[in-house]
């Protein structure tokens, strides 16, 4: 029997298209307590309570912002113990929604396509 190799997520390997300039990208910050991010990982923006203007793996059960989705996460981190600061897409790009992380515990298929309406008013298109 054959050894089985499973190999994680590249980073930008979900980016498609991205505006010129590295216009696409900003650095931003992964709040302290999110865990292991992932390349490809959709997030949040925290727009209030402890970690506003911070992200984090878009939740839909929160009420803080990061239950809606504001940015691709493009190289992984581990923010468990510390805020780490990571390149992501924000705005005028493509994505390919197969490889994306959309929620930790559920991919159902409503919560895609409502990540995916919010990536496209953010001006990231999942395709």
């Amino acid at each position: 029997m054959s050894p089985v190799f499973n190999e994680g997520r590249h980073p930008g390997e979900f980016i498609l298209s991205e505006a010129a300039g590295k216009r696409s990208r900003e650095t931003v910050t992964i709040s302290a307590g999110a865990g292991v991010v992932a390349p490809g990982t959709v997030l949040g923006l925290a727009t209030s309570g402890d970690d506003t203007g911070e992200y984090l793996p878009r939740d839909v059960t929160a009420t803080d912002g990061t239950e809606t989705a504001s940015a691709v996460c493009i190289y992984g981190g581990d923010a468990t113990s510390a805020a780490i600061e990571v390149a992501s897409l924000v705005r005028d790009a493509e994505v390919n929604h197969n490889i994306l992380t959309y929620v930790v515990d559920s991919d159902a298929a409503a919560e895609k396509a409502s990540a995916n309406a919010e990536l496209a008013t953010a001006g990231i298109i999942a395709r």
